[in-house]
């Protein structure tokens, strides 16, 4: 009877039917907020998905080459964030750093504090540095459009989701002029909201 019952259970395994489950294909590592030693949010607000926009911004601040580096700026962007702007949490949902690691900011289901109006019905992603003049490196870009195509695999976006450069939601050079003339290039991009 056990040897049975242990046929069935792997034969259910390798059909996939009790496998246990896993993240799309597409979704790069995201590197958690405690493992980059980010706080708790003070007060979290639910987002209601799939979500129709993506708002890509960037950070305006020195880029970050490995984890170290990359903790750092992010702790600091966090205290900036709640100390300095009275904010409950730093404001992206996500974050890429030069090393092409994505890193969670609010993270999936949140409410962000990126771009006021649209926090509730958008995922912010956040390049870190200052794209004004230079485009991110291909690590960097590669690693946003996966996280972008996870969302959309993981039902936290729309299908047919629209790509904004910050730009268009706000008053504010994000995400700098190198960057938003790439996304440009991007599936669903759109200049303008009417």
């Amino acid at each position: 009877m056990k040897v049975l019952i242990l046929l069935i259970v792997t034969c259910l395994e390798i059909t996939g039917i009790l496998a246990p489950p896993s993240g799309p294909d597409l979704c790069p590592t995201i590197v958690k907020k405690r493992h980059w030693g980010g706080k708790p949010s003070k007060n979290i607000q639910y987002v209601i998905t799939p979500l129709e926009y993506v708002i890509i911004h960037h950070t305006a601040t020195p880029e970050c080459h490995d984890e170290m580096d990359c903790n750092r700026r992010l702790v600091g962007m966090q205290n900036y964030h709640v100390n300095e702007l009275g904010l409950n949490d730093i404001t992206y949902n996500f974050l890429i750093g030069s090393n092409g690691q994505v890193y969670e900011g609010v993270g999936w289901h949140k409410v962000g504090s990126h771009s006021p109006g649209w926090n509730a019905k958008s995922v912010g992603i956040a390049f870190i540095g200052d794209f004004r003049t230079k485009v991110p490196n291909k690590k960097m870009l590669q690693a946003a459009k996966d996280l972008i195509l996870c969302a959309v695999e993981l039902r936290e976006l729309k299908y047919q989701y629209k790509l904004l450069g910050a730009r268009s939601v706000k008053k504010t050079e994000s995400p700098g002029g190198a960057l938003y003339q790439e996304i440009q290039n991007w599936r669903g991009f759109t200049m303008r909201i009417s």
